[in-house]
């Protein structure tokens, strides 16, 4: 992996990919660098999905081109199958199988074989801390598990790149942190991570985010970078009931947006003084206000502005 530091990992230019009349992935140009977390996220039928299957050669785009290690997907499937290692998002282990036998079974896939077989899934297993779990069958592993599994399966054969797909969907809070854990030590160890994710503190975690949006990259850069295209001004407010609270707030002059995150509104307005306007709209609709404040905008505020706008622009 050490031979692709500084390099282009993944490279795709006007990939294009229909489904019928439906046009799932539009004129996409992508850079993924080597040895960086690359997050692609973006609403549901964004076609994140459809492009890490284009990517790892699983589905062939309708136009466009994609490039995997310096290889091209579509005339060098063959040399992209031994540097990636792909963990869709709908589970692909075989229930009836333990997990021993699992890794067993992926590794006769790849050609690993023998004492090289048996000391990478020594130190998978203790990577990912499945070996006490070794003789469990699949079926019997708790979602964490499995998924922590699906990963140590794709990287038996020593892989350059992982193309994961919302590898933590469904998966509880403790394990999700435990399976990030273990990508980030993956990429520090020089190996390329794309991820799709519909978590934004995932997200955060990530070198780079890409924003998808109806098959479109929206934005790519930083974390940071990204909250600052936004440009937003964003009120916090906690009150109840809130969303009496967000209907209260939606006309006040000067309020762009105001929307639900978690257990509190978030406000777009255009200046900050707006701010005692939102406070004595919600008083006057009887609105109990908790805690009003000015705060920074996280990821998802950005990307909320940014979709908002795109849809605006598309009428």
């Amino acid at each position: 992996m050490a031979e692709l530091a500084g390099k282009t990992a993944i490279e795709a230019r006007g990939l294009r990919k229909m489904f019928g009349q439906v046009t799932a992935v539009d004129r996409l140009d992508l850079v993924v660098m080597a040895g960086e977390v690359f997050g692609l996220v973006g609403p549901g039928g964004a076609g994140k999905t459809t492009t890490l299957r284009m990517m790892c050669g699983a589905l062939p785009p309708t136009g466009g081109w994609v490039g995997v290690a310096g290889f091209d997907v579509l005339s060098q499937p063959a040399e992209v199958k031994r540097r990636i290692g792909y963990v869709p998002q709908r589970l692909s282990l075989y229930s009836r199988l333990t997990v021993d036998e699992s890794l067993l079974f992926q590794a006769r896939v790849h050609g690993v074989t023998g004492t090289l077989f048996e000391d990478r899934r020594e130190r998978l297993l203790s990577l990912s801390r499945l070996g006490r779990f070794r003789g469990r069958l699949v079926q019997d592993l708790s979602g964490g598990m499995r998924q922590k599994l699906a990963l140590t399966c794709a990287l038996i054969h020593r892989p350059e790149i992982l193309l994961l797909d919302e590898p933590t969907t469904g998966v509880d809070p403790i394990s999700r942190g435990e399976f990030w854990e273990l990508l980030l030590r993956l990429a520090s160890e020089g190996m390329t991570v794309l991820v799709t994710t519909p978590y934004m503190d995932e997200a955060e975690r990530c070198r780079r985010v890409g924003l998808l949006y109806e098959g479109r990259l929206l934005t790519c850069g930083t974390p940071r970078e990204i909250r600052r295209q936004a440009q937003l001004e964003l009120v916090q407010v906690v009150c109840e009931p809130r969303e009496e609270g967000r209907e209260a707030v939606r006309p006040v002059p000067g309020v762009r947006w105001v929307e639900v995150f978690g257990d509190r509104l978030h406000a777009s307005v255009e200046r900050p003084e707006v701010e005692g306007s939102v406070r004595k709209a919600l008083q006057a609709a009887g609105v109990r206000v908790r805690r009003i404040r000015q705060v920074e905008p996280g990821l998802e505020d950005a990307f909320f502005e940014l979709v908002r706008r795109k849809r605006e622009e598309l009428g």
